[in-house]
């Protein structure tokens, strides 16, 4: 099963949002020396899930801030 990917991270730019692991951005696993991929909120802005139909659901993180929809 594949992880819930985080609609607003903290940090996006820490972690490469690739594949399923999530890796640190200076310690790519599966790049073989690629750079990493930006979350859809550095390039597209923090509604970035509004737009289109991306098969997402909100989740409630605890102690993290949703946006309301």
């Amino acid at each position: 099963m594949a992880k819930k990917f985080p609609l607003q991270p903290k940090h996006p730019e820490r972690i490469c949002w690739g594949c399923d692991r999530y890796c640190p951005a200076n310690s790519l696993a599966c790049g073989n020396g690629a750079d990493r991929t930006m979350h859809p909120s550095e390039t597209l802005g923090e509604d970035w899930y509004e737009m289109g139909d991306w098969g997402l659901e909100p989740v409630e993180l605890p102690g993290a801030e949703n946006p309301p929809r």
